[in-house]
């Protein structure tokens, strides 16, 4: 059925396509193609490959992915967040393990997608995937060094050791380098602000510059070098080649690879379909992808995945369908046949200066400001550890260890059971002139507010005997308990036991219709008796001072509505949308 949501997709697509629609998709896939060069180039380099691989990724994600994705507004290629993963890839495996890597994260994507599991990335909390962008934006620009100051030092694992070794050794740094890549980031950063700056991305603009400054001057600096006039590249993707002794290393760095993949198609195309109103098929792009990067290897491109920052470029520029992504792939692919003479002349540190200030925009400064601004402790222990653990560690044990920080902050939020105690003064109720006959022992209404489960449900048991003795009478509300186990059921029983045997009873008051089908299936509400489960604290209180002496019994009782506890923390597509539409989204993600 599945293979048939394709021709459908496509024929809503492209209804009513005419003359109009093609000159739109046209001009966006100029634009986008225009935005995508440089970018290209920068990630392959920053991926521990090549320039050439970056092209080679960008032109097959264009066409292939755009043509099976899950919505027409997808723009894939390689990204700055995938080539923070694969540089230490590479530096480890080398090329061939980073190749193979890829192929199985491009089978892992497609499993995904053939057995509907496209919603299970929503499950990664917020703060982890903001600390993670942040990390990798540090090892984007600490990565960038070399190329920045136009020098060449051994590859290193992460970049607490390249920075180890810059300490240890030193380095004579190339001020033409510099130059160049400062060059780059002014351009970048001041391009935008002309009207004109709008319609030409800046990094184009900074790398002509750039360009044009060695050519003209004949200075002496690191270029990208020949670039193949083909798109099946000489080096690429060979079984005879494969280390095989470590394919068994490989297959956690795939699943890195395929979580990072569909963590950021699906997180572009959420906030993509915010912005055009046509929601992502989660399952189909995501089996785009997986055939995408099980391609890719062969022609000896790095790990594609779609790009926020030119999808958005996309949705503006005015691309309607599909087509746009595939003309953006087409014109890159007649870029590198043509220009190759030219693109191979441009220096490494203006693509050093591209990735800098990526680095710098790829980070959800507004985001991180709200969770400071607001000092919310758990959000900033999240991303704080997440975003350490990816610059020191790699992406698989970031992402592990900000997942179990989120989960263990969960817990302890959810384990937190409010109790308050409220005495019920039968001598003011008296003289309000209410008919109350005093039962002779003390009567307190506990409100619980909170999940009364295994990991907080004892502390109730505590509390009651801490402040009331056997004897007294007491009123559960628990209208604010959205569930209950097995624990929690044990403990009332507990308490029932001990008040009764002194003397005392418990009435519950204000249950959740969940809650009281569990007490019901548990046994409990048999064992406490119909008579002590009312719909409020106040009937309950009036029912122990009733002038009929014993508790008496409701009509059937009846939960009151509860309002749902609230959403926790997941994937925050608010503040990349912001982003997109103010123009200021990178790749990031």
């Amino acid at each position: 059925m599945m293979l048939q949501e394709w021709p459908r997709m496509w024929r809503r697509e492209f209804a009513g396509y005419n003359k109009t629609t093609l000159q739109k998709d046209v001009l966006a896939g100029i634009t986008v193609a225009a935005v995508a060069l440089p970018l290209a180039l920068a990630f392959g380099v920053a991926s521990g490959a090549d320039a050439a691989a970056g092209m080679v990724t960008a032109v097959l994600a264009g066409i292939v992915i755009g043509i099976l994705g899950g919505a027409p507004y997808q723009i894939s290629g390689p990204t700055g967040a995938m080539s923070a993963v694969l540089i230490v890839l590479a530096s480890r495996y080398g090329l061939q393990g980073m190749w193979f890597a890829g192929l199985l994260a491009g089978f892992i994507l497609l499993l995904l997608g053939i057995f509907r599991l496209g919603r299970v990335v929503a499950l990664i909390p917020g703060p982890v995937i903001t600390g993670f962008t942040s990390g990798i934006a540090i090892i984007i620009a600490l990565g960038q060094i070399d190329n920045l100051l136009g020098v060449s030092t051994p590859a290193a694992e992460n970049v607490i050791e390249k920075m180890r070794y810059y300490a240890e050794h030193g380095v004579t740094p190339n001020p033409e380098a510099i130059l160049l890549g400062l060059l780059v980031v002014a351009t970048m950063l001041v391009w935008p602000r002309f009207k004109f700056g709008q319609r030409i991305p800046g990094s184009l603009v900074g790398i002509i510059l750039a360009t044009l400054v060695v050519v003209l001057a004949h200075w002496q600096v690191p270029v990208i070098g020949a670039i193949p006039r083909t798109i099946l590249l000489e080096n690429r993707l060979s079984f005879g080649q494969i280390p095989w002794q470590e394919v068994s290393n490989l297959v956690i760095p795939a699943m890195s690879i395929a979580a990072l993949g569909a963590i950021e198609s699906l997180l572009c195309g959420a906030v993509a379909g915010n912005m055009t109103g046509i929601r992502l098929n989660n399952n189909l792009e995501l089996i785009a992808q997986g055939v995408g990067n099980m391609m890719i290897p062969f022609f000896g491109g790095v790990p594609a995945t779609a790009a926020i920052a030119r999808t958005s470029v996309n949705i503006k520029s005015g691309g309607i369908t599909r087509l746009s992504p595939i003309l953006h792939g087409i014109l890159l692919l007649l870029a590198a046949l043509l220009l190759a003479n030219v693109i191979g002349q441009v220096p490494l540190a203006a693509l050093a200066g591209v990735l800098l200030v990526t680095a710098w925009r790829m980070n959800e400064w507004h985001t991180i400001h709200f969770y400071f601004n607001h000092r919310l402790k758990h959000a900033i222990i999240a991303f704080g550890i997440t975003l350490a653990a990816t610059v020191v560690l790699d992406l698989t044990q970031a992402i592990l260890i900000g997942f179990g920080i989120s989960t263990l902050i969960f817990m302890a939020q959810m384990s937190e059971l409010r109790i308050s105690r409220k005495p019920v003064e039968v001598e003011r109720l008296t003289e309000l002139g209410q008919q109350f006959v005093h039962p002779g022992h003390d009567i307190a209404v506990y409100y619980l507010s909170g999940p009364l489960f295994f990991a907080a449900a004892r502390r109730l048991l505590e509390f009651v005997e801490s402040h009331d003795e056997p004897a007294a009478s007491l009123i559960l509300s628990i209208r604010g308990v959205p569930l209950i186990d097995a624990t929690g059921v044990e403990v009332l029983r507990e308490l029932l036991h001990r008040q009764r045997q002194g003397g005392g009873d418990i009435l519950l008051a204000s249950m959740d219709e969940r809650v009281q089908l569990l007490l019901e299936r548990a046994g409990f509400l048999a064992e406490l008796g119909p008579a002590h489960v009312f719909w409020s604290a106040d009937k309950a209180i009036a029912a122990l001072g009733a002038e009929t002496a014993p508790v008496t019994a409701e009509a059937e009782p009846v939960a009151e509505p509860v309002a749902e506890p609230p959403i926790m923390e997941g994937l925050m597509i608010a503040p990349f949308a912001e982003k997109m539409e103010k123009g200021e989204a990178d790749d990031n993600l």
